[in-house]
């Protein structure tokens, strides 16, 4: 027989099924849940409803209330964000039709009384069942109550996610438009392309705290409440400034004073600039409670930035030279400073540095890739590693990455990676 939506089964009904699938009424509970299908008619919209697949750290977020959401222009996939990571949605499908249904009840609670196992472990259902197949079905009084359930909706995929680097690249070219380099320069900006703090967050797909991290990656800092990358030059003049205060008042290097520093730059450089500078360019004094330190890594990559930034090759020994005699007292080039900005060849006839900022890179890895290897032929982990973590994830690092796109091979005890074709 075949029954309309509005049909209600009965328990009649049900003692039915269960003869004709051959169960042993003895080992059922007393409610049986009748499930139907959803509506397909007009005003009905079950399409709403996707389903999700989490690890214990989104579920976690989700049970605190904490705020989680997706990302993605037109041209982008979207992305879901909890307060600290970042997750790559993509569409899977399920090999069995799953059935979504509200309030369906687990066995125990289908019975008023402890649900009891078959004797000796073993299901005897079909033997009892055929014993018992001339049965009247008015004695199977185990179930006496019959529930409506309706499905929500049938799911034949749901949505998988991998978490993945923060997608910083988008942060670089909105605030390159508008570098700052001074109020004597702000006309020439065009505000319409300017970004509040909450605008620009919404717009780059990443978590809150990889973006508070990605700023200072980049250094950008706000001034008059828009997040703003500074002008090369205007940033190392303004680094040179809030430096020379050091040797002026003999401070030690993880003894800096900031209230003096910013008042030593009043009248000079706007202060939100000093103070955005400072904080990105310093870290807490561990000696002094209430000082500050330079961060020798981020002051010497700026200072090697500079000598770079014209695109020129440098005899590796002239450019070190020239690096240490530019810094500050105190304060010590070191080649793993470069990192992300520059490369050092020494397997070309003339060892030498030349800059390559990763933030010039193309974000297609293939692209990326194919100008990695013609800037340089070969590679080693340690030089192409900065140029390549972005497309790394928790479980695909960055060798693996190497291991299916380049081809490698051993000089002199060390593992190059050169371009496959």
């Amino acid at each position: 027989m075949i029954y309309s939506q509005d049909y209600a089964r009965s328990i009649d009904d049900v003692r039915t099924i269960v003869q004709h699938a051959k169960l042993d009424h003895k080992n059922l509970t007393n409610t049986a849940q009748a499930i139907y299908y959803p509506r397909n008619e007009e005003g009905h919209d079950i399409g709403n409803i996707k389903l999700l697949e989490v690890d214990e750290h989104i579920l976690e977020e989700i049970k605190k209330g904490s705020e989680i959401c997706f990302k993605g222009a037109l041209n982008e996939k979207v992305v879901l964000c909890t307060e600290s990571r970042t997750y790559e949605m993509k569409e899977a499908e399920i090999s069995n039709s799953l059935l979504l249904v509200k309030g369906l009840k687990l066995a125990q609670a289908t019975s008023r009384s402890p649900i009891k196992s078959p004797k000796g472990g073993v299901n005897t259902s079909m033997d009892s069942s055929i014993e018992e197949e001339q049965e009247d079905p008015d004695k199977i009084d185990t179930i006496d109550e019959v529930e409506r359930k309706d499905v929500v909706k049938i799911f034949h995929d749901y949505f998988e996610l991998r978490q993945v680097k923060p997608k910083y690249r988008k942060i670089i070219d909105l605030l390159r438009l508008t570098r700052y380099a001074g109020p004597e320069n702000e006309h020439l900006i065009d505000r319409s392309l300017l970004f509040r703090f909450k605008q620009l967050l919404d717009t780059v797909q990443c978590s809150k705290d990889e973006f508070h991290e990605g700023l200072k990656k980049y250094r950008a800092i706000e001034v008059d409440d828009r997040v703003r990358m500074l002008d090369i030059e205007y940033e190392y003049r303004v680094l040179t400034l809030l430096l020379s205060v050091v040797l002026e008042n003999s401070w030690e290097l993880d003894a800096i004073d900031k209230d003096v520093t910013l008042e030593a730059m009043q009248g000079i450089i706007p202060f939100e600039v000093v103070d955005g500078i400072f904080n990105v360019y310093t870290t807490p004094s561990e000696r002094m409670p209430g000082r500050f330190q330079y961060r020798e890594d981020l002051v010497c990559a700026m200072f090697a930035e500079k000598i770079l930034q014209h695109g020129l090759k440098f005899h590796i020994d002239e450019f070190l030279v020239t690096w240490q005699e530019a810094l500050p007292e105190g304060f010590e080039a070191n080649e793993q400073y470069l990192r992300g900005i520059g490369i050092i060849d020494r397997e070309g006839s003339v060892p030498c540095v030349r800059g390559l900022n990763e933030a010039d890179l193309p974000m297609n890895l293939l692209g990326r890739l194919d100008m990695l290897f013609r800037t340089k032929e070969r590679w080693n982990l340690e030089q192409i590693e900065p140029y390549i973590e972005c497309f790394a994830t928790p479980t695909v690092g960055v060798t693996s990455i190497l291991a299916k796109y380049t081809r490698s091979l051993v000089v002199k005890g060390v593992r190059m990676y050169v371009s496959k074709h």
